[in-house]
């Protein structure tokens, strides 16, 4: 294989990457809190509140991501009535669709996470005149994100890869790209750059983990 050659199909890989980093970024940067809120309607007091937030995290665990993908890119415009206004760009239905599918799984993340505090913690929150708002934001939210750490660290190598579903929805992402190069050209050499490439993503991904996980033990 040339440097040419090489160059040629590797340049349009990684600007397909870049689209895989940014739609991971928003992903996560958004389905996290969004995961925790949905725990804590999920512990609400409020049953009709609970009830619609525990159906929703059954109905997204239990359906998989491309079928809702394909619900939001081409399903919601052939609703009678109100299809026309939800006609979404590509890369924003995606974004949404890994942003609600992502959301139900950190929140039961979450969920795990505060059912492992001691409820010790809390009773000595009582005795120290804390109020419930101050004890989940100085208590319970710290301890709770070191324990979870680990979990949201494989869901988000999870999330990495699961971009490669951009495809499905003809986002110009990294498949697309290794896919377009490998039909043009009859070698599977492009899908095994793709593979390097998101190898090394998840790898910046586990060292950045790591280095948390490293730094919450200290704090």
């Amino acid at each position: 294989m040339s440097a040419d050659y090489f160059t040629s199909i590797v340049v349009p890989m990684l600007q397909g990457a870049k689209m895989t980093v940014l739609l991971f970024l928003i992903a996560i940067v958004v389905s996290i809190p969004l995961g925790f809120l949905l725990t804590l309607a999920v512990k609400s007091s409020i049953k009709p509140l609970s009830w619609l937030a525990n159906a929703y995290i059954y109905i997204m665990r239990g359906t998989p991501l491309l079928l809702q993908l394909l619900v939001i890119c081409f399903g919601l415009p052939m609703i009678p009535g109100i299809g026309e206004y939800l006609v979404l760009d590509r890369f924003v239905a995606a974004c949404l669709g890994f942003i609600l599918n992502y959301a139900a799984y950190f929140a039961e993340i979450f969920r795990g996470g505060l059912l492992a505090i001691d409820k010790g913690q809390y009773e000595a929150s009582q005795v120290l005149g804390l109020s419930k708002r101050q004890t989940m934001v100085r208590i319970v939210v710290p301890q709770m994100f070191r324990i979870v750490l680990p979990a949201v660290s494989n869901e988000s190598i999870t999330l990495i890869k699961d971009t490669a579903l951009l495809y499905a929805v003809a986002v110009p992402e990294l498949l697309h790209f290794a896919q377009t190069a490998v039909n043009r050209d009859f070698t599977i050499m492009p899908f095994f750059i793709a593979g390097v490439i998101y190898l090394v993503m998840t790898l910046l991904l586990t060292v950045f983990f790591k280095w948390l996980e490293r730094r919450s033990k200290f704090e």
